[in-house]
């Protein structure tokens, strides 16, 4: 199995970079990498060559370009070098830690999407307080606007990922709703209920409101892409405040607060270990031809690591593959 690497992208590449492959590298024998960005640099962190190759270029995409246009003008940056890698078929995956918006290009424009899914969709998987798996919400940005039959695509490629990679024997697939009614709503949130109801092969429970979102009573989220984004910064900003909130008041209120978050720290590091999402790897862009996986551009070489091994059981249970099959049939099916 082998994995382009846009070494360049993120806060910290290519050294996190560097680091989170070469420990993956160590894991999984059966991996091999290509790391695309300035040789030099990536030397510099390189231990051990062992499974990986360097494709050198001065080239990159940074996180103030126009996306489409750099993915167009850009032609040696080490993303879209990368991107082309898998399109050819050098590559089997593709993983990034730079401009969102650049790789939800690359991956439309040159790797490609799956022929029966009409709009890819970008897939995080967020904390949830009563599993450790975590729930998956998708699209969060990468369609401001939607129909039925995009949300029902991203339905059963969600539900194919969370019972492939997350282990979910019975994914429990819900709708972003305003309410948990079945008729709640407007039309496309109407007819969508309708649409999953009657899907086969997915397990479908209903609407789920906002405020449920982290509460474990889903494993896969279906929403819009303008809904999904809006809710997803909402959530990380909430929990965000929240933690230092409660870190301030905990730390500078005298000496008895103090002496009491001493004895609390316990549960509170299993707090923060429930928001620490870097086990969860990165946000996965399904509806493509292979799987290209967007890390957050500040992530550490852990993070690079747990999304090698999302990469890793996306290919070695053929997730990609199953969607094709499972649209393909539903094409027959209706003819």
């Amino acid at each position: 199995m082998k994995i382009a690497v846009d070494a360049m992208g993120g806060d910290n590449a290519p050294q996190v970079v560097v680091e989170g492959i070469e420990k993956a590298r160590d894991e999984w024998s059966d991996l091999e990498f290509t790391l695309y960005g300035k040789e030099s640099e990536i030397k510099k962190y390189l231990k051990d060559d062992k499974n990986i190759k360097i494709v050198h270029t001065d080239e990159q995409i940074l996180g103030t370009d126009e996306p489409v246009r750099a993915i167009r003008s850009k032609k040696n940056a080490s993303m879209v070098l990368a991107a082309k890698s898998v399109k050819d078929g050098e590559n089997d995956a593709l993983f990034s830690l730079g401009n969102t918006g650049a790789l939800l290009a690359a991956g439309i424009f040159v790797v490609g999407r799956i022929k029966q899914v009409a709009r890819p969709a970008l897939m995080p998987t967020l904390p949830a307080t009563n599993s450790t798996r975590g729930v998956n919400m998708l699209d969060v940005g990468a369609n401001a606007e939607a129909k039925p039959a995009y949300l029902q695509q991203w339905a059963i490629m969600g539900s194919i990922y969370a019972h492939d990679v997350k282990k979910i024997d019975n994914p429990r697939v819900a709708l972003l709703n305003n309410g948990a009614e079945y008729d709640k709503g407007d039309k496309l949130h109407k007819e969508t209920y309708q649409l999953l109801k009657e899907t086969k092969g997915i397990n479908f429970i209903g609407n789920l409101e906002s405020n449920n979102i982290l509460a474990g009573k889903a494993d896969v989220i279906v929403t819009d892409g303008f809904t999904g984004n809006a809710a997803l910064k909402a959530t990380e900003g909430t929990a965000t405040i929240l933690l230092k909130q409660l870190k301030d008041a905990l730390l500078n209120n005298g000496i008895f607060t103090k002496m009491g978050a001493a004895i609390v720290s316990p549960s509170l590091k299993g707090m923060k270990k429930m928001f620490d999402t870097s086990q969860a790897g990165g946000a996965v862009l399904l509806g493509l031809k292979s799987p290209v996986i967007k890390a957050h551009g500040a992530a550490d070489s852990r993070t690079v690591y747990y999304t090698v091994k999302q990469i890793y059981d996306m290919l070695s249970n053929d997730t990609i593959n199953k969607a094709n099959k499972y649209f393909e049939q539903m094409d027959q099916e209706e003819k």
